[in-house]
C-alpha cells in the first residue's frame, strides 16, 4: 500500500514538472483562430428529468441534436458486466439546438448498454449497443430498418461484434463499424448490410488499434478513428489504406471524432486520468483542413465550466460544439463566437 501511495506521488510531482517545463504542450504551433463560449442554460430538461451518461451524439439536417443515454445504468470500468435486461425508459432524444428542449424521445426496451450514435444524411439514425454486440439502424422517428450481430452473442467474424463502438455513413449507404472494445478493427459493410471488408488488430502500428471508439468519414471519403488508448487520431481512405495520423504528449485518451461539415475541420475530444484516481478532464481538439491543430480547450486553454469526461462530439452548422459528458451525466452546448 506504501509502495503504490508514494508511486502516485511521484507520478503526480512528474506529472506537474513535465506540463510546467512544456513537455506536456503539443510539439505543433497552436492558432486559436476559433474561440467559443460555454452555454450555461443548455439543455432545458424537464423537472425532474434524470441524464444519464449521454454516450452518443449526433444531428440530423435539420441540426435538431440526437441523445443517446443510458437511463438507470452506469459503465464504470472496461472488465464490467452488464445486466442482462433491457432499458425500460427512452434511451433516445431529440433536443431543439436553440433552446435544448425534447423535441422527441423513443428507444424503450431496446437497449442493454447505448454506446454511439449517428445521424445519417437521409437522417437515420444508427446506434451501436456494447451490450448487445448490435449495430441498429433506424428512421428518423425510430422505426426499425436494420440489425447486425446476434443479440448478447460477442465475436469476431463477419456476422458478430465484439462490443461494437461507432458507425459512419458513406455518401453512397455504405457504412463502417469501430469494432471496438474487444475487437480491434473497421469493418465495411454495404448499403444493405453485406459484409465487404475489414482491416486492424490490436497494436500500435499505423493501421492497428487499442479501442478504436469512434469513427466518421469527410467529404472525399477518407477515414477517421479515434484510437482510444494509442491516444490518436488514424486516418484511412475508403479503402483501410492508412494515410496519416494526429499524436502527440497534449492528446490523452481519444474518446470521439466528428468532421465539421461546414468547413471539413476535424473535431476530437480526449480525456485524461492518472492511475485510475487523479481526474484531470477532457479536451475539445480543433484541427483544421489542412491537418493543423489550431484549438484545444478544456483541461487546457481557456475554459470556464466543470470538470468533464467527453465521450462524443458533434458540430452543427453553425459551429457550434456539442460534447456528452459521461462524468457529470450532462450535455454541454459551446457556442462559436469568433473564427
Amino acid at each position: 500500500m506504501l509502495n503504490k501511495f508514494r508511486r502516485l506521488i511521484f507520478i503526480t510531482v512528474l506529472f506537474i514538472f513535465c506540463c510546467s517545463a512544456g513537455i506536456c504542450q503539443s510539439p505543433e504551433t497552436v492558432k486559436n483562430s476559433s474561440k467559443y463560449e460555454l452555454v450555461n442554460d443548455w439543455p432545458q430538461l424537464p423537472d425532474g428529468y434524470i441524464l444519464s451518461q449521454p454516450a452518443g451524439v449526433g444531428i440530423d439536417t435539420s441540426q435538431n441534436v440526437f441523445i443517446f443515454h443510458r437511463p438507470g445504468r452506469k459503465w464504470k470500468n472496461l472488465d464490467q458486466e452488464f445486466p442482462d435486461s433491457l432499458i425500460s425508459a427512452n434511451t433516445i432524444l431529440m433536443l431543439d439546438r436553440h433552446t435544448g428542449k425534447i423535441i422527441n424521445s423513443w428507444g424503450s426496451n431496446l437497449f442493454i448498454m447505448p454506446h454511439g450514435l449517428t445521424v445519417d444524411k437521409d437522417n437515420n439514425v444508427w446506434v451501436t449497443d456494447v451490450g448487445l454486440h448490435q449495430i441498429f439502424k433506424f428512421s428518423h422517428d425510430g422505426k426499425l430498418l436494420m440489425k447486425l450481430g446476434e443479440a448478447k452473442i460477442p465475436g469476431n467474424d463477419s456476422l458478430h461484434f465484439n462490443r461494437p463502438t461507432d458507425v459512419a455513413v458513406a455518401k453512397d449507404g455504405s457504412f463502417y463499424v469501430s469494432d471496438g472494445y474487444r475487437n480491434s478493427r473497421v469493418i465495411k459493410f454495404s448499403s444493405s448490410g453485406k459484409y465487404l471488408f475489414e482491416w486492424g488488430k490490436k497494436g500500435t502500428k499505423p493501421g492497428e488499434f487499442n479501442i478504436p471508439h469512434a469513427i466518421d468519414i469527410d467529404a472525399k471519403g477518407n477515414i477517421y478513428v479515434a484510437d482510444r488508448q494509442n491516444n490518436r487520431i488514424q486516418k484511412f481512405n475508403a479503402d483501410g489504406k492508412f494515410i496519416r495520423e494526429w499524436k502527440n504528449q497534449s492528446f490523452a485518451n481519444l474518446y470521439s471524432v466528428t468532421i465539421d461539415k461546414r468547413n471539413q475541420y476535424l473535431f476530437a475530444a480526449d480525456y485524461l486520468i492518472i492511475l485510475d484516481t487523479i481526474i484531470k478532464g477532457s479536451d475539445i481538439i480543433e484541427i483544421n483542413a489542412e491537418g493543423n491543430l489550431i484549438n484545444q480547450f478544456g483541461r487546457s486553454g481557456s475554459y470556464n465550466g466543470p470538470l468533464c469526461r467527453y465521450h462524443d462530439i458533434s458540430v452543427d452548422n453553425e459551429g457550434s460544439i456539442y460534447v456528452g459528458d459521461i462524468l457529470g451525466n450532462r450535455v454541454q452546448k459551446f457556442r462559436l463566437i469568433s473564427g
